[in-house]
C-alpha cells in the first residue's frame, strides 16, 4: 500500500528535471547510452553528498543494501562502483555546471527580497577564491607546485542569501586576478575584494562598466594624494583621501581618481588601508563593506566541512569537476528548500537531517518543520486504577 514518498525522493522532486533533461540533451550526455542515465548518476552523486558517502564502494553497498527502494528513489538503473565510475570520468561535467548555475538563479530569485544586513539598496558581492589540495601523483593534470596538485574554486557569492552567484573551478596556477577576466560586471553592484585582486587595468574595467570595488591596498601601492576629506576620528577612520595611481605603467593602467580611506581598527590593533571607486558613501560604510567579505570565507568554510570535496570518487579532471558542481548544486538545492518551506533552521541543521532520514517515508515539511529539540510531552494515561 502507497504511504508517501521517501524523504530522499521528496528533495529530488525540489529540482526542475525539465531543465535537466534539457541540459543533458544540450551536452548529448545520454548518447550510446542504454542503461546508467545522467539523472540516475546525479542522484547517485546528490545520494552521496547528503548522506556523507566518502568513496565509490560507500555509495555501491548503502545503495545496494536498500535495493527494494531504488525506483522510489527515482534510480532506475542498477548501481555499481564500475558504472558510476566511469560516468563520472566520461559524461560532460559541463552538464552539471550549466544545471548548477540554473539552479543559482533560481535560488537567488526566491531570496531577492532578503536583506543583506548592509545600508544599500544594490546587489553586493563578496569574491575570493579558495584552493583544494591533491596529490600530485594521482591528479597530474592538476599541477600546482612542483611537488603539489590543487584546484581552485573561484566563487562570487552574493551576500543577500549567501548564495554563490558565479563559480568557476580551475588548476590551482591560475592566479585570483585573472577572474575578473571570466567575470561579467553587473553595472551598480559592489565587488567586495581582497589585495590578491589589485590591478589596476582590471579594475578599471569594472569602472568603465559602472561597477563599485572595494578592496585593500598592498604596502607598495603607489598613490599620489590629491586632496583630503575631514573625517571623525573617534570613529576609528585615519583619513579619506582622493588619489590618483602614481607607478611606471599603473597611472595609465586607471587614469581616473580613486578613494584611499585609512582605518584602524580597535579589536585587532591594525590600521587597513582601502581602496574604491565610489565617492559617495560614508567611510564607515565602506569599511563595513569590507568587514563583511567574512560571509564568503565562512562560505567556504562550511562547503570544506560538509560536502564532499575533500577526497574525490574520480582522479580524471572530469571525474573531479563533476564532483565538484554536484555537490554546489546540492548546497543550492538545501537553500531553496529551506526557502521555500520557510525554515527556520540552518542548512547545517537540514543536512544532518537529511543524512539520517533518506529512507524514511515522513512528509518534508513535517521532518523539518518540527523542532529536533522539542521534547514531546507525555500523554496522559487511559489505565485504570487499581487501588483508591
Amino acid at each position: 500500500m502507497y504511504t508517501g514518498k521517501l524523504v530522499f525522493a521528496q528533495v529530488m522532486d525540489h529540482l526542475p528535471w525539465h531543465r535537466f533533461h534539457r541540459v543533458v540533451e544540450q551536452y548529448n550526455g545520454n548518447r550510446k547510452i542504454k542503461s546508467f542515465p545522467c539523472s540516475d548518476q546525479y542522484r547517485c552523486m546528490a545520494f552521496a553528498q547528503l548522506t556523507c558517502r566518502s568513496s565509490l564502494r560507500d555509495i555501491e553497498t548503502c545503495l545496494r543494501a536498500q535495493a527494494g527502494k531504488l525506483y522510489h528513489m527515482g534510480i532506475r538503473g542498477g548501481v555499481a562502483r564500475n558504472t558510476l565510475s566511469n560516468a563520472n570520468s566520461v559524461r560532460d561535467w559541463r552538464l552539471y555546471a550549466a544545471f548548477t548555475q540554473h539552479l543559482i538563479h533560481a535560488a537567488r530569485d526566491l531570496h531577492r527580497g532578503e536583506s543583506h544586513g548592509l545600508d544599500l539598496d544594490g546587489t553586493v558581492y563578496a569574491l575570493d577564491s579558495s584552493t583544494i589540495d591533491l596529490c600530485l601523483s594521482l591528479f597530474p593534470w592538476a599541477r600546482f607546485r612542483k611537488t603539489k596538485a590543487a584546484v581552485k574554486l573561484h566563487t562570487l557569492l552574493d551576500l543577500r542569501g549567501n548564495i554563490p552567484a558565479f563559480i568557476h573551478v580551475t588548476e590551482g596556477k591560475l592566479h585570483d586576478v585573472n577572474i575578473l577576466d571570466i567575470m561579467a560586471p553587473e553595472p551598480g553592484a559592489f565587488y567586495i575584494m581582497d589585495r590578491a585582486y589589485l590591478d589596476f587595468q582590471r579594475l578599471h574595467t569594472l569602472h568603465l562598466n559602472a561597477a563599485h570595488f572595494v578592496l585593500r591596498a598592498k604596502k607598495n601601492t603607489k598613490l599620489r594624494r590629491l586632496y583630503s576629506r575631514q573625517v571623525d576620528r573617534t570613529t576609528g577612520v585615519v583619513c579619506d583621501q582622493t588619489v590618483v595611481p602614481d607607478g611606471v605603467t599603473t597611472s595609465t593602467d586607471y587614469p581616473d581618481k580613486l578613494r584611499r580611506i585609512k582605518y584602524f581598527d580597535k579589536e585587532t590593533e591594525r590600521t587597513l588601508v582601502f581602496l574604491t571607486n565610489d565617492f559617495v558613501l560614508p567611510p564607515l560604510t565602506i569599511t563595513e563593506l569590507y568587514r563583511s567579505r567574512w560571509r564568503v570565507e565562512l562560505f567556504f568554510k562550511w562547503v570544506r566541512q560538509h560536502l564532499r570535496i575533500k577526497s574525490f570518487f574520480g582522479t580524471s579532471e572530469n571525474a573531479v569537476k563533476s564532483q565538484i558542481w554536484i555537490a554546489v548544486s546540492v548546497h543550492v538545492l538545501v537553500a531553496i528548500i529551506r526557502n521555500r518551506l520557510r525554515l527556520d533552521m540552518s542548512l547545517h541543521t537540514i543536512l544532518q537531517i537529511l543524512s539520517v532520514t533518506p529512507f524514511e517515508k515522513t512528509p518534508l515539511d513535517q521532518l523539518l518543520g518540527a523542532n529536533p529539540l522539542q521534547k514531546s510531552q507525555p500523554h496522559p494515561s487511559n489505565q485504570l486504577k487499581l487501588f483508591d
